[in-house]
């Protein structure tokens, strides 16, 4: 190749590239420029308001803004360009690229939009098993429509599927029942997660999370316990999180027959009465009362109820009420008794 053929192939093969590279990177600047001053703004104005699904949807496109002016300009460039290689191979790259930004884009808003409809009404709990349910299906529909950008037919697809998912569901009987069972028991509400609860095999806990085959529970001993979901849903259990939040607390004491029960009642409860007032976990709007309830057969036994707020209250109540009054009770010389048995023995006369 002679130098003068040389001048000239280089400058000819140097524009082919410098338009397409100016197009991206203006479509780049604009991106920039959008996310900076546009989204900026949408987002002081969604921090005004106490509307929080605008707050989801701002910050799923924040993140792909740019992103999606980078394809759009690209595609543009690739249109006006006599770059070599064929254009559709292009222009399909940039779409299928496109529809797996939307696809991410979708899943943040769905996922969001279901994290706050579960706090706010409690219909559908936002756990492990419905995020990846939904995930599955924005990404299925999304690889759908890449295939069909490259011309796949996917109806023969689908039918394959079809027949296929027949054999599979036989394979994974199990790891189908447990997923059933999971979605079961989250649309019966019987469990969600942070509910405390107490199964028929002794087990009681926090629901950590109903997972695609396991519900993990954590005990108070901070243990985790795995459970298949077609054997949870099939068991009993008492969910104590379901129940009024505020709940009645009875603490059971006995006194000597030899007590004055109007000092006994008094005393029991005036502790009470500071107890009413000293933790923030009895609720206010129960006042201590007491209640005489049997001759026992050392003492006489009566209840002193309160109102805890939650669940889990009552250890705290029992313990400052049983020390204070234990306290008291010696203070006031008022005595528990404690179990009294007679032995009589039988003199056998020898012969």
């Amino acid at each position: 190749m002679s130098s003068m053929g040389l001048e000239n192939y280089i400058p000819a093969n140097l524009m082919l590239w410098i338009e397409p590279i100016v197009t991206i990177s203006l479509g780049i600047l604009l991106g920039l420029f959008f996310k900076r001053f546009l989204v900026s703004r949408l987002k002081s104005l969604s921090e005004k308001n106490n509307w929080q699904s605008d707050d989801v949807v701002i910050n799923a496109v924040d993140s792909v803004i740019v992103f999606w002016f980078f394809l759009a300009f690209s595609s543009i460039a690739v249109g006006n360009s006599d770059l070599p290689g064929p254009e559709d191979i292009f222009q399909k790259i940039i779409s299928a690229f496109l529809i797996i930004s939307i696809s991410i884009t979708v899943s943040k808003v769905v996922l969001g939009l279901l994290d706050i409809w579960s706090q706010t009404n409690k219909s559908l709990p936002s756990t492990g098993i419905f995020k990846g349910l939904t995930n599955v299906a924005i990404f299925s529909i999304g690889i759908l429509f890449i295939l069909q950008s490259f011309g796949i037919s996917i109806t023969p697809l689908i039918t394959a599927l079809g027949v296929g998912g027949l054999a599979v569901s036989l394979a994974l009987k199990d790891t189908l029942s447990d997923l059933f069972g999971g979605i079961n028991i989250l649309l019966s509400k019987t469990m969600q997660e942070g509910d405390y609860v107490q199964l028929d095999n002794g087990y009681r806990g926090y629901v950590e999370n109903v997972g695609w085959r396991y519900t993990t529970i954590r005990e108070r001993a901070n243990n985790i316990i795995s459970i298949p979901n077609s054997v949870l849903s099939g068991s009993i259990s008492k969910n104590f999180s379901s129940m009024d939040s505020a709940f009645r607390v009875p603490i059971q004491i006995g006194v000597s027959y030899d007590s004055d029960l109007d000092h006994v009642e008094r005393v029991a409860l005036e502790v009470a009465n500071e107890i009413y007032e000293e933790l923030d976990c009895v609720s206010k709007s129960y006042k201590p009362v007491i209640r005489f309830r049997e001759f026992a057969d050392s003492s006489v036994n009566f209840f002193i109820y309160f109102q805890g707020k939650n669940f889990g209250d009552h250890n705290t109540i029992l313990n400052s009420y049983i020390k204070k009054l234990h306290k008291r009770f010696k203070q006031e010389q008022i005595d528990i008794p404690y179990p009294i048995r007679t032995l009589i023995h039988k003199n056998e006369v020898k012969d």
